[in-house]
């Protein structure tokens, strides 16, 4: 998908407050605007150690400045109670402590196929994140947290006009999250998403 196709899609959204749904790269993206603020999402086939994880992105298109959070996120599955996302430092340390080189290695795979695939350019994402990390550290194990730390979907204030875009992790005993509802309470909005079956992917 070329970037003056997902900016079409994107905008389209802003038109309609409904759920569009695109392939990029092989990955099954939905979006919808609320309020003028732009969520889209796609779940990533690479799962790492007892996660389940989606890539999301946030445009803040709305006049007022607000902070996202990866614990704005939830799902429920069909016959499940809800779960919700856990903090970024959670996930790092659980990454930092037992995820070895080969986790982070599909991990950072799996997210920058989407990102890249996808031609997301946020304003203060991955991207930014990754280069300010790496750019600290020198040793291997380092890196590796370094690259887990700028995946991870952190709590961002965007300012109008401003994105960001993140990996949300969701303890999952390693599983698939499978059919069911995502929601995410952000913006002062309440998004919902169907969710199907996840494609299938080596584990």
């Amino acid at each position: 998908m070329g970037t003056r196709l997902l900016i079409a899609v994107l905008a389209c959204s802003c038109l309609q407050a409904q759920i569009i749904e695109f392939e990029s790269n092989g990955q099954r993206y939905k979006t919808l605007t609320r309020g003028g603020v732009t969520l889209m999402f796609a779940q990533l086939p690479s799962h790492v150690r007892d996660y389940s994880i989606i890539q999301v992105a946030i445009s803040n298109g709305s006049p007022v400045s607000w902070t996202v959070r990866p614990e704005d996120f939830s799902f429920q599955r069909q016959d499940g109670p809800i779960a919700q996302a856990a903090p970024a430092l959670t996930v790092v340390n659980s990454l930092i402590s037992k995820a070895g080189r080969a986790d982070v290695i599909k991990l950072v795979s799996a997210y920058e196929a989407g990102v890249y695939g996808a031609n997301m350019k946020t304003t203060n994402g991955y991207e930014i994140r990754r280069q300010n990390f790496l750019a600290e550290v020198s040793s291997t194990r380092l890196k590796a947290a370094a690259a887990a730390s700028a995946i991870a979907l952190v709590s961002t204030k965007l300012n109008p006009g401003e994105s960001t875009d993140g990996a949300v992790f969701f303890p999952n005993a390693g599983k698939a999250l499978g059919p069911g509802k995502l929601f995410v309470h952000t913006a002062g909005e309440n998004f919902e998403f169907p969710l199907e079956e996840e494609p299938n992917s080596p584990h």
